[in-house]
């Protein structure tokens, strides 16, 4: 039976597959992409699975129920990662999925439903700048406008695609029918502090953020550094560096996160006043009301600010996702999981992170199990978890997919 400790060198070795001078990165549709499908299909015919690779790219594999044909509680996560990157934001989730099947192998030909494992190709958007391609192309959301896109060596989707050996005619193939599925289990390292902080090994998750991302502009005028007083000059980057404040000052009163992650100054001379500042701004919540309402509160803001330095304000909205909450009856199973491993009571928790689960939660009910990660850091090689919090994380999972099928049979 595969154990934490093996789970955690299967990480290791998937590391191996993408491991570059600057550090660790795996994207879509890549060579490494191939390879760690390949072995993570190694490790799901060891489980006994049947293993496929889907239209998308996703590695998938499917033990059946007591007869074939039953609809499936689909587990997984995502085998694609950020640039410099941890070993176990998405993989975990996968392998920690795989090792359940293993585990369940005996018993599932017992159960109501089948049992799916997948790994999805790209959740982080990182090579096609958009993220959860995989699982939107599972959930029936593929858009076709996607296939032109560009990585940044220029390379569109569609080529990529055709690259890796898959036929963009038929990503549709990939689409699960909601008839097709029971739910949807998804275990990911909680990134975040929380369960750290209250000294618990495992969470539930209530609901997945809602978060809209936009590509801001403060415009000014460039002049000369020397030749212009203060109170003839329109200072972009001053401008946007207020806002900024505004930005960070409005989000903590209204319990959101916000953050600006890039920064670019025009023209950028020492000696010449900014007279263009692009900047972009992530923007979350635990519900979508509350992180719209955060945002016409941030733009009142700045368009006082700018209006008060004869500068112009733009703003361009780039991604839009709906906060997703994961179904009741799946917190419950999740929850009973966890309470089988001796927490009765176990934290639950909003992820302000986004997840496969996001995509997958508009075609079919999801839930989510969270696993401590040291300091809650995440998107960085110091990414790290404890072998005995991923043992209990096994168990839980094990006992939450045997509770799902329990609720399917008094359905």
């Amino acid at each position: 039976m595969t154990d934490a400790a093996t789970v955690l060198a299967r990480c290791a070795e998937l590391d191996e597959f993408s491991a570059r001078p600057d550090g660790l990165e795996r994207v879509y549709l890549s060579p490494e992409h191939a390879r760690a499908n390949g072995r993570v299909a190694d490790w799901m015919r060891q489980a006994g699975l049947r293993t496929w690779q889907d239209a998308a790219g996703n590695q998938c594999g499917r033990h059946e129920g007591r007869t074939p044909g039953l609809p499936a509680l689909l587990v997984g996560s995502h085998l694609d990662t950020v640039p410099d990157a941890g070993s176990y934001d998405g993989m975990l989730g996968v392998l920690m999925a795989v090792a359940v099947a293993e585990r369940l192998r005996d018993r599932v030909r017992e159960l109501p439903i089948a049992l799916e494992v997948i790994g999805f190709g790209d959740e982080e958007g990182t090579r096609f700048g958009t993220t959860l391609l995989g699982s939107r192309a599972v959930a029936g959301r593929w858009d076709e406008s996607w296939w032109d896109l560009r990585d940044r060596d220029g390379l569109t989707l569609r080529h990529a695609f055709l690259e890796f050996g898959l036929d963009p005619a038929r990503v549709a193939d990939a689409t699960r029918a909601p008839d097709e599925l029971v739910g949807y289990l998804e275990a990911h390292i909680e990134q975040g502090p929380h369960l750290e902080a209250a000294g618990r090994a495992l969470g539930y998750v209530t609901t997945i953020a809602g978060a809209r991302r936009f590509s801001l502009t403060v415009v000014g005028e460039a002049r000369h550094a020397g030749g212009t007083p203060y109170p003839r000059r329109r200072d972009a980057l001053v401008g946007a560096s207020e806002a900024i404040v505004a930005i960070e000052q409005t989000a903590r009163a209204a319990g959101c996160l916000a953050t600006v992650g890039r920064i670019e100054v025009a023209p950028g001379a020492v000696n010449v006043v900014p007279g263009r500042v692009d900047f972009s701004l992530d923007l979350r919540a635990i519900t979508d009301t509350h992180r719209d309402a955060t945002w016409d509160a941030v733009r009142g803001r700045i368009d006082g600010i700018c209006s008060a330095r004869g500068l112009r304000f733009e703003a361009h909205e780039l991604h839009r996702a709906a906060a997703t909450p994961c179904a009741a009856w799946l917190q419950e199973a999740v929850v009973s999981g966890i309470a089988a491993t001796g927490d009765a009571e176990p934290p639950g928790l909003w992820s302000p992170a986004g997840h496969d689960a996001m995509a997958l939660g508009q075609t079919t009910d999801v839930g989510m199990l969270f696993i401590r990660c040291a300091d809650g850091i995440s998107h960085h090689p110091a990414e790290a978890v404890d072998e005995v919090d991923v043992a209990q994380g096994l168990d839980a999972l094990e006992s939450a997919v045997l509770a799902v099928a329990t609720r399917w049979a008094r359905r």
